[in-house]
């Protein structure tokens, strides 16, 4: 498997894109923390609401369970301050579905930005690199020997630009036919600098 290119300034580009990458999750990694811990620092409200709700229900529970001691009155007292203590038990159970949908909402945002743009810029880079890796991997075992240029030459009168090919030479097709080594050469030269490889030595 080629992973990189033979060629210096493509290679340096596809190590400078790898190391793109590896900032760009970083940086969104970072920013969807940021915004989690953003949206988390909310949930303070939350939280007091839960604690003031607890602290109704502890309170008036345990006047209740002394009140309860009062003698004729004191059953009665009792009954009234436990159902009291029903609204705290309320504002605590408010409070920490609050501080739940908070907490969902913190997640959810951050994930989604980190998510967003990390998956499409790595799905673009993925498609190049994997596109790169398969292309060069079958091409490197047709380069072994400089008979093996003639497929390439073919190729680049397919694929390169006319402007390209009238540089090389003036009939290009013509000078494949013929055999002409030198052209066929120069012509696979310019299919191989665009896959990244480096050819074989001259003969």
């Amino acid at each position: 498997m080629k992973l990189y290119a033979d060629t210096p300034t493509r290679r340096t580009r596809q190590l400078l894109a790898d190391a793109f990458i590896v900032l760009w999750v970083g940086v969104w990694v970072y920013a969807g923390r940021q915004v989690h811990d953003l949206v988390t620092s909310l949930r303070s409200p939350a939280d007091s609401i839960t604690s003031a709700g607890q602290s109704v229900n502890d309170s008036l529970t345990g006047a209740g369970q002394q009140a309860g001691q009062i003698p004729f009155v004191g059953e009665q007292l009792r009954t009234w301050l436990t159902q009291a203590a029903g609204s705290g038990t309320t504002l605590r159970d408010a409070g920490a579905s609050m501080a739940e949908t908070i907490d969902r909402l913190a997640l959810g945002l951050g994930l989604a930005t980190a998510l967003a743009p990390i998956s499409i810029v790595v799905a673009v880079w993925l498609y190049v690199r994997i596109g790169f890796v398969r292309t060069a991997t079958q091409s490197q075992r047709f380069i072994d020997a400089g008979e093996d240029l003639d497929l390439f030459a073919l190729r680049a009168m397919a694929r390169q630009p006319m402007r390209a090919l009238a540089k090389v030479s003036d009939d290009p097709a013509g000078a494949w036919r013929r055999q002409d080594r030198v052209v066929i050469r120069e012509l696979a030269l310019l299919e191989l600098r665009d896959q990244g490889l480096r050819p074989p030595p001259a003969a």
